[in-house]
């Protein structure tokens, strides 16, 4: 791996994470799946030749993962900006084809899959064209840039037999694993809620990147980059910082709600769009010429049930998602997951019977204490259980699982239809944003729709 390249969160938590986990007291470290080593002998049958599109700060991140696992091998890469041709091959550690051109992997009858890392407007068409070529795909999230593309990207995968996998991690976290588990034995009860919160507090979180030194249109394909979007003159700013733009990107919702979401529907089992969505927000602090919300929460009507998710870009908050109901609460955290029973009955007298007179009262209480009180020595003693493991959002398990579906055919479960549903989420909250109402997706019509 190249180690002068790390992630947000690498450089932000990695050693914040390794400290806290040993700190949790009577915790359980879950061990992560196996995942075979680079350095094992594999048959060239089973031997993965895969491509890159785009090899920015997530395809470079994706690039330094993969070829570390077992049996796979980049053999090529694409990218506008000529510059990150020299950045591949430094990654990868020996000379591989690249090329501005996307279709010229999608030609080599020697790649047998392609990942795209292209800004968000150009995730619908990298696909379809990879799809059409009988590449198998893994797109990062969120998968679309609109609901009309996602809708192309399902139909595209459902034509083949092509595997396609969307990359937001969670699906693969063994710590959302356990949250699944948890849940599907019923510890919570009855769910009645569900919130999650992201935040952030620093320009590089808001997406303020410095572009590359040397950009200019000598060395980077401004009018394709720019895809069907209304042409504007060369501006590194935007090459760099597009997901601040609704034009190119889709906010904090495809960036961070999506993660959200996709963990969400992972650990309920649930596949399918919001019933209804309410967004609020605003752009408080980053006032740097975007459009798209720096603020960010959202109600959603998710499997008939409540779910309030918030985002913001001006605040670093705890990261969490918490399943509450009627037996406890399952919180879901970056390194640890944990569960915190409860009765849920009345552990004294009903504060109700003050308004009752004294005698009622006085032979009240003492009749709910003959009834309620345990034995001396036996009083209960819930205590909250907790799991520790690798980050959710690590790429390498995620990617493990898409290597090794395309080895064995098998589906995956952050599939087209699943991460479709996922970015729909994402756009129901930016159209309630942008149109300031409640919205919510018809089936029918294939399309957002406001309430009201």
């Amino acid at each position: 791996m190249n180690k002068a390249l790390f992630s947000r969160r690498k450089f932000l938590q990695t050693s914040a994470g390794a400290a806290g986990a040993s700190l949790i007291a009577g915790s359980v470290f879950l061990d992560p799946e196996p995942m075979q080593a680079a350095s094992q002998t594999v048959a060239p049958s089973d031997q993965v030749r895969f491509g890159i599109v785009g090899v920015g700060m997530e395809g470079s991140g994706l690039l330094s993962t993969a070829i570390q696992l077992r049996g796979v091998e980049c053999v090529a890469a694409a990218d506008l900006y000529d510059g990150r041709h020299e950045l591949a091959k430094e990654i990868v550690g020996k000379p591989i084809r690249t090329t501005r051109r996307y279709q010229e992997l999608l030609d080599a009858k020697d790649i047998d899959a392609i990942i795209v890392a292209v800004p968000d407007h150009w995730h619908k068409q990298v696909v379809v064209d990879a799809l059409a070529a009988g590449k198998d795909v893994y797109c990062e999230k969120p998968m679309s840039h609109n609901p009309a593309d996602g809708l192309a990207m399902v139909a595209a995968a459902k034509k083949t037999d092509r595997i396609v996998q969307i990359g937001a991690q969670r699906t693969s976290s063994v710590l959302c694993a356990k949250a699944k588990e948890l849940f599907d034995q019923g510890a919570i009860g009855d769910l009645s809620l569900i919130e999650a919160t992201y935040g952030r507090n620093d320009p590089n979180g808001a997406w303020e990147y410095p572009p590359p030194p040397d950009l200019s249109p000598q060395n980077l394909d401004w009018d394709t980059w720019q895809g069907t979007v209304p042409k504007k003159p060369f501006d590194p700013y935007t090459f760099a910082r597009w997901r601040c733009w609704k034009e190119y990107g889709t906010g904090v919702a495809g960036d961070l709600l999506v993660h959200l979401i996709s963990g969400m529907q992972f650990v309920l089992g649930i596949n399918e769009p919001p019933k209804r969505v309410s967004a609020f927000g605003g752009i408080y602090r980053w006032k740097d010429g975007r459009n798209m919300p720096d603020v960010h929460p959202v109600l959603f009507e998710y499997d008939n049930v409540p779910v309030y998710m918030r985002l913001t870009l001006g605040t670093e908050s705890t990261e969490v998602t918490r399943f509450m109901g009627s037996k406890g609460i399952i919180e879901l955290r970056e390194f640890s997951v944990s569960y915190t029973p409860q009765a849920g009955v009345d552990t004294s007298p009903s504060y109700y019977t003050a308004s009752y007179p004294a005698s009622l009262r006085n032979a009240y209480v003492k009749e709910w204490h003959e009834k309620h009180d345990p034995v001396p020595g036996q009083e209960p003693a819930p205590e909250t259980i907790s799991f520790t493991g690798n980050d959710y959002d690590d790429l390498k398990p995620h990617l493990w699982k898409f290597f090794e579906a395309v080895r064995s055919r098998k589906p995956v479960v952050q599939d087209a239809v699943f991460g479709h549903n996922a970015a729909l989420g994402c756009h129901l909250a930016n159209e309630s944003y942008f149109r300031k109402t409640p919205v919510y997706w018809d089936a029918a019509s294939q399309s957002i729709k406001s309430l009201g």
